[in-house]
């Protein structure tokens, strides 16, 4: 296997070191994630712990795609990254990106930062008496603000790409994660409100967040809400239904 590795200058003494351990991804590193789409594994190379991802092997047809028509999985997660930490937006530090391509693309990876964060999004949809979770959903809604004002459209904004980091006095830090889809677009009301929808917020998650963002905005609550609700319950009825069918498929 021939790997074209790309790596960020900050890290260019560490790219044999990267590139022999990508060489032997199957027998070494310690799994985080060991999915049908995804590979996720934690290594320590040249005494930095990192994050290596492994993206499913693509179909001949998509793998033909990636070659001529669309940048990897592995690249636009690169790249997007360099461009949400020059907007002040945290992700995990990109650190390099491999391809290999015989024909199409054969397999690609993406290798950032490990983020030691204390918990993810999901923590909050599933426990609503989680300690000072007001205060997050409401932090958390000006760090959405602030993508928005930087023009990303973040395609997967869902609780699971949400890791947050707990500050001293209160103060949260989130990072995105899984970052391949998105968009770099002036951001409406309306698109906006609907890049809350995959985030499966409650009713009471709902007016918190849009609290902050109305009065962020600086527009009536009512606007905020009224739409981030409808696009949530949307999405969220649509989701179930499609459990429901595939729980009937099963029978």
């Amino acid at each position: 296997m021939s790997l074209t590795l790309t790596i960020h200058p900050k890290f260019t003494s560490s790219e044999k070191a990267i590139a022999d351990f990508l060489a032997d991804f199957e027998h070494t590193g310690e799994y985080l994630t060991k999915g049908d789409r995804n590979v996720i594994k934690k290594a320590t190379i040249d005494g930095v712990t990192l994050t290596i991802k492994k993206f499913k092997t693509p179909n001949f047809f998509q793998a033909l795609v990636y070659r001529y028509l669309r940048e990897s999985k592995a690249k636009r997660s690169f790249e997007h990254a360099i461009q949400l930490i020059e907007f002040g937006i945290n992700t995990p530090f990109p650190v390099a990106y491999a391809e290999h391509f015989r024909g199409g693309l054969k397999e690609s990876y993406y290798i950032s930062d490990f983020v030691d964060y204390d918990l993810d999004f999901r923590v909050l949809n599933h426990s609503p008496l989680y300690p000072n979770r007001d205060e997050i959903l409401t932090q958390f809604a000006s760090f959405t603000f602030k993508l928005h004002q930087n023009n990303i459209n973040f395609l997967d904004h869902s609780p699971g790409n949400t890791l947050i980091k707990i500050s001293e006095n209160n103060t949260y830090d989130f990072y995105l994660i899984d970052l391949n889809r998105m968009r770099f677009e002036t951001m409406s009301l309306k698109k906006r409100m609907h890049n809350f929808r995959r985030m499966w917020l409650s009713k009471k998650m709902v007016r918190i967040m849009a609290t902050q963002y109305a009065i962020l905005y600086n527009i009536p609550f009512t606007k905020v809400h009224d739409l981030m609700l409808s696009y949530s319950k949307e999405f969220q009825g649509k989701a179930n239904k499609r459990k429901l069918r595939r729980a009937r498929r099963k029978k």
